[in-house]
């Protein structure tokens, strides 16, 4: 069985497991609230870590910065 933990750094505390999504801008808030929530159940359902031991982190990349197969994609 998995455990989340909380680590405590300098007064700040830092919840596990962090997961870190990588996409293109341009999704609303509301499917960036839905992903949040689904992929945080995936994690309660098949690690055990509590729900709020989960930590989702969005870094959205603009299209001019991003390439595929030698081309940007913008």
């Amino acid at each position: 069985m998995v455990f989340a933990r909380r680590v405590t750094i300098a007064k700040e505390s830092i919840y596990m497991p962090i997961i870190t999504v990588k996409m293109l801008e341009g999704r609303t808030d509301e499917q960036k609230e839905q992903m949040i929530k689904k992929m945080t159940d995936v994690m309660v359902e098949t690690t055990g870590a509590r729900a709020e031991a989960v930590s989702i982190v969005i870094e959205e990349m603009n299209k001019a910065n991003y390439g595929v197969a030698g081309k940007r994609l913008s």
